[in-house]
């Protein structure tokens, strides 16, 4: 027996040991870590659903970029094996009809262009010569077409209207838009190409018109689908007048080999499509489109609803009429019977699906995570739903389902940042629900530093969404990533106030016209709520966001009667009515401020909610950072809040980024944000 009990101790001891070792090897996550993690993107799986493509980003924060490179995965799950190892950005896989190759686009040789590689190895073969390269390529069910877009010049340059200045550097514009997300207008527009592999020179599409597809600047590969014959592809285009002031797109249908394109979302009685209209997708069996529809006129936030269109009648159905949250990732069954697809629901990205006919909605995925938003597909036998999944704890991976059976067993596919998250420390992270000063129900996310003790107190964090119309769901973000706050001993409160969607079209709607108001009682109410926790230090708060959640840091800096010790605002909106006259898509502000430019309607919003009319109230110190790239929020937004607080003596600082847009997308000018960010916050919340 006591030879017994000494070998049950020395067991004992070494496990302890061993616990104590990986307790002392976690480590709290940094920005230089946060900015070295991989990134997963254009994830397809094979027509004949054995296998997975995906671009791996790999950040350099040494060459301030990144590089790209496809990888094959098993879709029973496997090893992954990388395909491509020439040029820098090698991306957007695409599979050919029988599974053997794919298309993707590579710089390899200097311009990005198409090229065809087998999957069983050799070398890559580059199949399009387009002068200012390409993007989005695609192949045809039946294997006769690539689809692509490329740039094409439309117009004059003013050198040639002008041949006697070749080196005159002016640009001259007599309508708008006259700048876009960060790029000012120019002679040439993105058109749609369908390429014949039988060695015939690429056809456009768009011959005639000036106007672009995708989409600028967010528009991708799902605004653009191959029917399931490959005689036709549809696209996303919004071809009107008042480009600037109007979010009426349309799906066009255009005949692969070239032809006349076809409106398909012109509408029928009870039908009135004059909202966007966007990300068409056919059925296998060649009978429906499905696609996305907004329906007022002008209002980008409107609930998207999942519509189809019959090819054979023409008639169309709102699938999701009952359902009264947006509708965003979708794809087909292979039976075409039914449509799966994500929605921003209570604060979570889930996974529903619905009959292709209509009915009752069913809830696929739903937990404390994001399921789907990044990558959602169903193989063709219709036995396994494919999606990524992410939380506050770690970037998307992807991972397997089954859909048939009553075993739902979740199965992680890719690994591509577990040995780098490993040895980070995680948070912990909880929904809260209040009660707001009106008696709304108000949903938030609490993210608490690892190892928290509730006996011990916390400086805090209050989040200020952007969007406006943008949900808080447990995200990995780059550019607000709360397991970095949490690590810096933060708690972090992220407040789905009105205006978020999720928790239906009403409160989404309730912020419009209303900036400074019920939208910015929730926050204060939420923050309340959590400042009376014996776990918070209520006189070590601040208050942080970017775009219309920089808005909102500036107005609490007039209206917050010192409950916060600091603010941050990254590419803020400080005057609204400034602001009006020089952001780049008119419909948002006149949307949200009831009116044009001049309107007696936007003036009265301009006094009651914008930020600078109580400047007089500043009095907090306040971190500003913008870009100058940035058109959405022009930097000069950032400046007169500077400014202000400058001249009134309050405690300051702006962070300026030349070549940086309305976000932050290189690792290096990204970690320095961090680290005044952190800089800032700790001396006065610490």
């Amino acid at each position: 027996m006591k030879k017994q009990n000494i070998i049950i101790i020395v067991i004992t001891f070494l496990a302890l040991i061993i616990i104590t070792g990986n307790l002392q090897s976690q480590q709290l996550i940094t920005p230089e870590k946060l900015m070295s993690l991989k990134r997963i993107s254009g994830v397809k799986l094979s027509p004949d659903g054995k296998n997975i493509l995906l671009t791996v980003s790999t950040p350099s924060i040494q060459e301030n970029s990144s590089v790209s490179d496809i990888y094959l995965l098993p879709s029973a799950g496997g090893e992954m094996k990388r395909l491509t190892y020439s040029g820098k950005r090698n991306y957007n896989g695409f599979w050919s009809p029988d599974s053997k190759k794919f298309c993707f686009i590579s710089d390899r040789n200097t311009k990005s262009q198409g090229f065809i590689m087998d999957l069983e190895g050799g070398d890559a073969k580059q199949v399009t010569e387009m002068e200012d390269g390409i993007e989005f390529i695609s192949w045809s069910p039946n294997g006769k077409y690539l689809a692509f877009v490329s740039d094409v010049k439309m117009e004059r340059t003013i050198n040639e209207i002008h041949s006697d200045m070749p080196k005159a550097n002016v640009r001259v514009y007599t309508d708008l838009p006259v700048r876009h997300w960060d790029e000012w207008t120019d002679e040439k527009f993105r058109h749609l190409f369908t390429l014949p592999l039988d060695g015939s020179k690429p056809i456009d599409l768009m011959k005639e018109d000036k106007f672009d597809t995708p989409l600028k600047p967010f528009g991708g590969e799902s605004q653009i689908a191959w029917s399931s014959d490959g005689n036709e592809i549809a696209y996303t285009c919004k071809k009107v007048a008042d480009f600037e002031s109007s979010t009426n797109s349309s799906i066009f249908t255009a005949p692969a080999k070239g032809g006349k394109s076809i409106n398909i979302t012109m509408g029928e009685p009870g039908f009135k499509f004059e909202g966007f209209e966007m990300d068409p997708l056919y059925s296998p069996n060649g009978v429906f489109i499905a696609f996305k529809s907004q329906k007022r006129a002008g209002f980008e936030s409107d609930k998207i609803t999942l519509m189809t269109y019959s090819l054979k009648t023409g008639r169309y159905n709102d699938l999701t009429a009952k359902f009264d949250n947006w509708v965003e990732n979708i794809c087909w069954s292979g039976d075409s019977r039914y449509i799966y697809f994500t929605a921003d629901k209570e604060g979570k990205s889930q996974i529903f699906r619905v009959s292709a006919t209509g009915g009752e909605i069913e809830t696929i995925l739903s937990g404390p995570c994001n399921y789907g938003d990044r990558f959602l597909a169903v193989s063709p036998d219709d036995k396994t739903i494919y999606f990524s999944k992410r939380d506050f704890n770690g970037p998307e991976e992807i991972y397997s389902m089954p859909l048939l059976g009553k075993e739902k067993t979740i199965k992680q596919l890719t690994f591509v940042n577990t040995d780098a998250m490993k040895d980070i420390k995680k948070t912990t992270f909880e929904e809260k629900w209040i009660t707001t000063r009106d008696g709304k129900k108000l949903h938030s996310w609490v993210v608490y530093p690892p190892d928290f003790d509730k006996n011990k107190k916390y400086p805090m964090i209050t989040y200020c969404q952007g969007g406006p119309q943008q949900a808080v769901t447990p995200h990995w973000s780059y550019g607000w990533n709360f397991l970095l706050m949490a690590s810096k001993g933060y708690i972090v409160l992220a407040p789905n106030r009105r205006g978020c969607p999720g928790f239906g079209q009403a409160w989404v709607d309730a912020i419009s016209q209303d900036w400074g108001g019920k939208a910015m009682n929730d926050l204060l109410d939420a923050t309340d709520s959590m400042a009376i926790q014996s776990y918070v230090n209520k006189d070590k708060m601040a208050a942080i966001g970017g775009s219309a959640g920089g808005f909102t840091t500036y107005w609490l800096e007039g209206n917050h009667n010192k409950r916060f010790k600091a603010f941050v605002s990254h590419a803020g909106v400080f005057n609204i009515e400034s602001k009006h006259g020089s952001t780049d898509e008119l419909w948002f502000p006149n949307w949200e401020f009831g009116g044009t430019f001049l309107s007696k309607q936007a003036r009265a919003q301009y006094s009651m909610h914008s930020p600078h009319m109580f400047a007089d109230n500043w009095d907090t110190p306040i971190l500003i950072s913008t870009g100058e790239k940035d058109y959405r929020v022009p930097y000069d937004q950032s400046l007169q809040a500077f400014t202000l607080a400058q001249v009134k003596g309050i405690p300051s600082e702006l962070i300026y980024y030349p070549n940086e847009h309305h976000w932050m997308v290189h690792p290096q000018e990204q970690i320095i944000w961090y680290r005044e960010f952190f800089n800032f916050l700790d001396k006065y919340c610490k």
